[in-house]
């Protein structure tokens, strides 16, 4: 069994696809999603400067009560990331065909787990905090994902905490 590995490129080198492939997610759901979504790009291609696996990340935050009729309609168009949590105010789906591959996060507006944004603006106002989390990717390259995971988590909640009146 393979183990996948966490492989980095260099934002510049992938943003004008992931930029692109954004703009076509919006164009073809803006219009099926309620007048509550807000559709924005999460990630590493969203933050200048960010290494990048070389995905795009968006999040579609919802009101509460939209959560599950967009869920079921996200569901209609991707496959459901099996890796993911998923509750009644969060889901994931994923697209690997895709070029760039997609994952795609919904969430409550206000949940717990209403943090992509915040997590992305956190990133686009401090050059340092994008700094010491290219310095955890690269300290991560060619290890496996899980390791990354755990790691990426663990910066995430501490840039939160530290961050938690933004």
């Amino acid at each position: 069994m393979a183990v996948d590995t966490l492989v980095l490129r260099a934002h510049d080198e992938v943003a004008p696809q992931a930029d692109a492939a954004f703009a076509a997610f919006v164009a073809a759901w803006a219009c099926r999603l309620p007048p509550s979504a807000d559709i924005v790009h999460i990630g590493s291609t969203a933050i200048p400067g960010c290494l990048t696996k070389g995905d795009l990340d968006v999040c579609v935050r919802v009101n509460r009560e939209d959560v599950a009729r967009v869920d079921a309609l996200l569901a209609t168009g991707y496959a459901r990331n099996p890796g993911s949590f998923r509750s009644a105010e969060f889901s994931a789906f994923k697209d690997d065909s895709h070029h760039p591959p997609l994952g795609v996060q919904l969430v409550a507006r206000g949940s717990e787990l209403d943090v992509f944004v915040q997590f992305r603006d956190c990133l686009l106002r401090n050059p340092n905090l994008v700094t010491a989390f290219n310095a955890l990717k690269a300290s991560s390259a060619g290890q496996p994902m899980a390791s990354y995971r755990q790691a990426k988590a663990d910066f995430i909640a501490r840039v939160l905490a530290a961050n938690s009146d933004v």
